[in-house]
């Protein structure tokens, strides 16, 4: 066995998300994760000889060659610098398991399991999973403004906790203090969109508005987190996309914490054409051939099955499905006879296919209409 000879501990959410479930009962939206490892009084070359791949090129954490599961040396940071990286790290092989969990952020996340299932829990995080708080372990938790949004996306993937006083009274210090402006947008977006995922993602908002948490990053949510609503499909891009928000105040979201485009395009597509889809079957022909060809449906269909599933009812997305995904499909189909390509030029060519097009949309939705 490749770490046979190795002091490793299983940490993080592998032995929390195991312990919400034995002492609580609850699901977790974290089960199924990979499991964590800090190694202790080893080297990184030990861990390169063994075939260990190095994550980045400064930072201790490295994947096993079989399992790809990751496995830190044990590590103390100092602070140096504002933000959510301006540390020190010290991973020599003197670090000590304790002084390893004792600069983690919350006690739920500070628990160790050695090899035997023995549990090492120095700063209590037995005891607040079973009261259910979220508290941090030390007050080195101020150092890294990150964890105020960490914070808010566990009370979101967490629905049974709640933020510990002490540490909400941090986290309006870290605020007040205009640390959260020195994260970089990636990372807030990181926190956002686990957060969205979560089983009641409307707490990550309520979280940040208590401590003053949104001014920075999410102030179209001031003033209006009592009104949030989200789907109760767990899907990130759904939730987003559909949040009670105007077009352009979405679109400055996404782009403000440089989101995937994907999020941008449901965006648009929902305000562009969600609307239309609303009285299917009863829509005019020309329409629907226009909504399909922006959205480029007979080439690809991803976008159409997104915008579909912004639907609100189940029932409404599954007609959708049976009914016009098909119809694309028959689209997709229709060609122009060889003695029709052969007396068309240029475009043409195109509004021929069209027509073509919107008279299949006019019978087949004719068809549906009928009593």
């Amino acid at each position: 066995m490749l770490t046979h000879n190795l002091e490793i501990y299983l940490v993080g959410g592998a032995v929390r998300d195991r312990l919400i479930i034995e002492q609580r009962g609850e699901p977790d939206s974290l089960r199924g994760k990979d499991r964590d490892w800090v190694v202790v009084g080893a080297t990184a070359e030990e861990l390169l000889d063994l075939g260990f791949v190095q994550v980045g090129k400064d930072f201790p954490v490295f994947l096993h060659p079989e399992t790809k599961e990751e496995y830190a040396l044990a590590r103390t940071e100092r602070k140096l610098g504002s933000g959510h990286g301006g540390f020190a790290v010290d991973a020599n092989p003197s670090v000590t398991l304790l002084e390893d969990l004792s600069r983690r952020d919350l006690t739920i996340n500070a628990i160790a399991q050695d090899q035997d299932g023995r549990l090492i829990d120095p700063s209590g995080g037995q005891q607040d999973i079973a009261e259910g708080w979220l508290r941090h372990v030390s007050p080195a938790f101020i150092e890294d403004p990150l964890r105020v949004f960490r914070v808010a996306r566990f009370a979101a993937q967490l629905p049974g906790f709640q933020v510990a006083f002490e540490t909400h009274q941090l986290m309006q210090q870290m605020c007040s203090q205009g640390e959260l402006a020195t994260l970089s947008p990636e990372r807030v977006w990181q926190e956002l969109s686990k957060a969205l995922g979560g089983p009641m993602p409307q707490r990550f908002f309520q979280v940040l508005d208590a401590c003053g948490g949104l001014v920075q990053w999410l102030p179209e949510f001031q003033g209006a987190v009592s009104e949030l609503t989200f789907d109760s499909r767990p899907e990130p891009t759904i939730r987003l996309a559909k949040l009670p928000l105007s077009e352009q105040a979405l679109l400055t979201l996404v782009q403000r914490l440089r989101g995937p485009k994907s999020y941008i395009q449901l965006i648009e597509d929902r305000f562009g054409h969600l609307s239309l889809l609303q009285s299917w079957p009863h829509i005019e022909a020309n329409a629907l051939h226009t909504m399909l060809m922006r959205l480029r449906a007979l080439q690809d269909r991803r976008r159409l099955v997104a915008l579909v599933g912004l639907m609100d009812l189940a029932e409404q997305r599954l007609q959708l499905e049976q009914q016009l995904l098909p119809l694309c499909a028959s689209l997709q189909a229709i060609r122009l006879s060889p003695d029709e390509q052969a007396q068309l030029q240029g475009a043409e060519f195109g509004q021929a296919l069209s027509r073509r097009h919107q008279r299949h949309i006019g019978e087949v939705l004719a068809r549906m209409q009928r009593p």
